[in-house]
C-alpha cells in the first residue's frame, strides 16, 4: 500500500484548524477556518475527491479521528461521507480503548506499535493508505521514511504559527514534484513523491 498524506496547508507551512473556528485552539490558535475563503469545488473539491477516490483504506491520529467519527457518519447519502464512511480506518493512539471505536470499520493502532503496524500494513497488497489532517502521525511517518506521497493543497494565505507536519530533526528529505493544479481561489493543489535515498 501506499501512504498518502492530503492536508490543507498556509504558506507558512500550517495545517492546524483548516476547517472551524473551534476544531483546534491548542496553544491559543485563532484562526479556525481558515482554509474556506480559497476553497474551490472544482479543484480543491476535486483534489480531496480524487484523493478517497484512490483511497483504499484511512489512517487518522487520534484528535482527527475523533473530529471525523462525530461529524461523518451522520452525513449519510452523500457520495463523499458514504465513501469515508464505508472504508476501513485505522486510527493511531494511546488513549483510545476498543469500546471507544464509534465509527464503523475502525481498527484501533496503539500508539506504542504504531510505526511496526503502519509499516506492515504499507508493505502489504493494496491501494492508498490515506492520511487527512494528523499532523502528529503525519510527522512521525515523515520522519520515519514511510511517506509515498504528499498531496499538499497549499492556501495564498500566512497564519503566523500553528501545528505542522514538517519533521524538525534536521533530515534531508528529497521530493519530486509530479503536479500543480492551481484553483480561481489562488490555492494550488502540489502532489510530491518521495525520492528514493
Amino acid at each position: 500500500m501506499r501512504i498518502v498524506i492530503s492536508e490543507f496547508i498556509s504558506l507558512d507551512g500550517v495545517v492546524q484548524a483548516p476547517g472551524g473556528p473551534d476544531e483546534d485552539r491548542d496553544g491559543g490558535f485563532g484562526h479556525g477556518g481558515w482554509s474556506h475563503p480559497f476553497f474551490d469545488p472544482e479543484v480543491v473539491g476535486g483534489a480531496f475527491a480524487g484523493a478517497l477516490a484512490d483511497a483504499e483504506a484511512l489512517l487518522f491520529g487520534r484528535r482527527t479521528w475523533q473530529t471525523m467519527a462525530a461529524a461523518w457518519p451522520e452525513r449519510a447519502g452523500d457520495p463523499f461521507a458514504d465513501r469515508m464512511n464505508s472504508l476501513p480506518k485505522y486510527v493511531v493512539s494511546g488513549t483510545l480503548g476498543e469500546a471507544d471505536l464509534t465509527w464503523r470499520h475502525t481498527r484501533l493502532v496503539p500508539a506504542a506499535e504504531a510505526v511496526a503496524r503502519i509499516g506492515t500494513l504499507r508493505a502489504g497488497v493494496g491501494g492508498d493508505l490515506l492520511v487527512m489532517g494528523s499532523p502528529t502521525l503525519v510527522r512521525s511517518l515523515l520522519s520515519e521514511g514511510l511517506v509515498d506521497e504528499l498531496r499538499l493543497v497549499v492556501m495564498p494565505v500566512l497564519l503566523g504559527g500553528g501545528k505542522s507536519i514538517f519533521p524538525e530533526d534536521g533530515g534531508l528529505r528529497t521530493l519530486e514534484l509530479v503536479s500543480v493544479v492551481t484553483a480561481s481561489t489562488g490555492a494550488n493543489v502540489c502532489t510530491y513523491r518521495a525520492v528514493a535515498a
